[in-house]
């Protein structure tokens, strides 16, 4: 569905009146979850393309605040909540407009360590917060729960994907020990869309309706989403990522990548290139025992 800025305008000044004099351009952005509108300087408006996404507008208007003071680089604040209208039938929301581009996967940006350790300090810093009363993650669920989906997905890739490599890959995934540790706080969807950066540096990460807790693992998808091979290392030893964990979060970003170019291979281009490029580096990628 294609919505007009003249519409968002609309809905803004019917409900936000002191806003209602400001510009709304749309934001082009590869994203599914969301359209994206610049409210004037200094705030942007997220309009939920579907229901499973306006769920994710009450989580962030309750936990973004809470986490926000503890993460080392900027995450939007919401600023409004809106309530379903004629012609909008979901929540939405208002939150403060952070500055930077998304990286593209394979561009400098992806090779540089000082983005590397960026990313680490901020899922350290995460997975740092106390987890009294969150929710569990959108990815929350063991890894082995997503094994009918994800060789569903790779059956219907016949020709595009190596089946053999990335068969072997997943395997080993789910045959990796799982973690014993409590749950911790994570993102559950670092992809491109989803940080922004500037001069090979990451200036914020946005995009929390995946927060929650989960196995530390499920971030590590951004070592084969956001990283090219020498940063991944860099990203991994800041982390201190074991094996077990390192094939876990292997196995994530496959069956992540795997059933987004199933998914969109058709009707969203740019989503499935960086699928498509993310089942390369995770096939390339010897998985190796390294940190411990």
């Amino acid at each position: 569905m294609i919505i007009e800025p003249s519409f968002v305008r609309g809905l803004v000044a019917a409900q936000f009146p002191q806003w209602s004099d400001l510009p709304v351009e749309a934001v082009d952005a590869c994203g599914t979850a969301n359209a994206i509108y610049r409210l004037g300087a200094d705030m942007t408006v997220r309009l939920p393309r579907t229901e499973g996404s306006a769920a994710d507008v009450a989580t962030e208007h309750r936990w973004l605040p809470r986490l926000a003071p503890r993460l080392p680089f900027p995450v939007p604040m919401p600023l409004a909540q809106g309530v379903p209208a004629e012609g909008f039938p979901r929540p939405w929301s208002v939150c403060t407009w952070l500055d930077g581009v998304n990286p593209a996967p394979g561009d400098a940006t992806s090779s540089s360590d000082l983005f590397a350790a960026d990313l680490a300090e901020f899922v350290l810093a995460l997975r740092g917060i106390d987890p009294a009363d969150a929710p569990p993650a959108y990815r929350a669920a063991p890894l082995a729960t997503r094994d009918t989906a994800t060789r569903e997905a790779l059956a219907s890739l016949g020709g595009v994907v190596d089946a053999e490599a990335a068969t072997t890959v997943w395997k080993g995934a789910l045959a990796a020990p799982p973690r014993t540790g409590r749950p911790v706080w994570v993102h559950g969807d670092l992809q491109p869309g989803n940080v922004l950066v500037a001069d090979g540096r990451l200036t914020a990460v946005i995009d929390f309706g995946c927060t929650g807790l989960a196995d530390p693992a499920v971030d590590l998808i951004a070592a084969w989403y956001l990283l090219t091979a020498d940063a991944r290392e860099t990203f991994r030893t800041a982390l201190a990522a074991d094996a077990a964990a390192w094939a876990r979060g292997r196995g994530w970003a496959l069956s992540i990548a795997l059933l987004e170019l199933a998914h969109y291979r058709e009707s969203n281009p740019a989503m499935a290139r960086i699928a498509a490029h993310v089942i390369d580096e995770v096939l390339g990628d010897p998985l190796t025992g390294g940190a411990g």
